[in-house]
């Protein structure tokens, strides 16, 4: 196998199997901006959802008081 066919092998993937739900999204026609950028709107709001958590986690540690380190000077 040729360094060339391993490329074509990934541009066939993405062409013929990876792009499949782009292509029936594309074949509706939708009319409505809404609903043709609906898998962003679920992307964003799922960025979203992990950012906010993030920020919860991050005050949480933030706020813990307790040493989770020891230092040990006879050592």
């Amino acid at each position: 196998m040729t360094w060339k066919g391993f490329w074509e092998g990934i541009a066939s993937l993405f062409e013929d199997v990876l792009f499949i739900p782009h292509k029936a999204i594309v074949a509706l026609e939708l009319d409505n901006w809404f609903l043709a950028n609906a898998v962003s709107w679920i992307f964003v709001l799922i960025a979203a959802a992990a950012f906010i958590y993030w920020m919860l986690q991050l005050k949480k540690f933030d706020e813990n008081t307790e040493s989770q380190y020891t230092f040990d000077e006879s050592l």
